[in-house]
């Protein structure tokens, strides 16, 4: 995939509008911050074209793309998988969102204090920040977004971190220096699976209590 301007601003578009029906579909309130995780990760993309257009930098649009990229969505995805898992698997992503919500402390410590920067790397938008053991705040983070849906206890939810986390190695294999660009543009697309649990998860969650009700 050639990333540019206008490939962002398409990708975006279109993820956005999936979360849009994401949201549209909930039938259950403890699933809406999941469900509009298209949608924030779609307007993300959107923010990236602005990056691209502004040839990088440390503007405006570099820092709303660092402040969405870095602590937004490592709180966001845990505590969503949070309100959306079964109770027995509240437990451990409780530990996750601690994690997450750690992490994303020194995050948005990190840009509050340094500066965040892009650069245009060809097809690709390299990052830069200021950040303090960048291999624990990447740990974290990974665990934080990635093992909250693996460990979700939902096997929709279990396939969205299947797919971050095969996207998450073949970003760091293939664009080291691009990683935080490259995944956050793959997580956008990988997270139109969640159209799909939007329709399956709350039918599925219903069936099981009333199954409980009738024992």
């Amino acid at each position: 995939m050639c990333w540019s301007a206008t490939a962002d601003l398409v990708a975006g578009t279109a993820v956005a509008g999936v979360g849009v029906g994401c949201v549209a579909r909930v039938r259950r309130g403890r699933d809406l911050p999941l469900a509009a995780l298209p949608l924030l990760l779609g307007a993300h993309q959107i923010v990236e074209s602005a990056v691209w257009q502004s040839g990088g930098g440390s503007g405006p649009a570099t820092v709303a793309w660092a402040v969405i990229a870095l602590p937004l969505v490592a709180v966001w995805v845990p505590a969503g998988v949070l309100c959306a898992a079964p109770p027995h698997a509240r437990p451990r992503l409780g530990v996750l969102l601690a994690v997450g919500t750690a992490t994303a402390a020194m995050l948005a410590y990190g840009l509050v204090t340094g500066p965040a920067t892009a650069e245009i790397r060809g097809h690709t938008v390299g990052y830069a920040f200021d950040l303090p053991h960048v291999p624990v705040l990447i740990a974290g983070y990974l665990l934080a977004t990635v093992g909250s849906l693996l460990l979700s206890g939902d096997r929709g939810l279990l396939l969205l971190g299947l797919l971050a986390a095969v996207g998450a190695s073949a970003c760091w294999a293939l664009w080291r220096t691009e990683f935080v660009s490259t995944w956050c543009a793959l997580a956008a697309v990988c997270s139109v699976v969640l159209l799909r649990w939007i329709h399956t998860g709350p039918a599925s969650g219903a069936r099981a209590g009333r199954a409980a009700a009738h024992r």
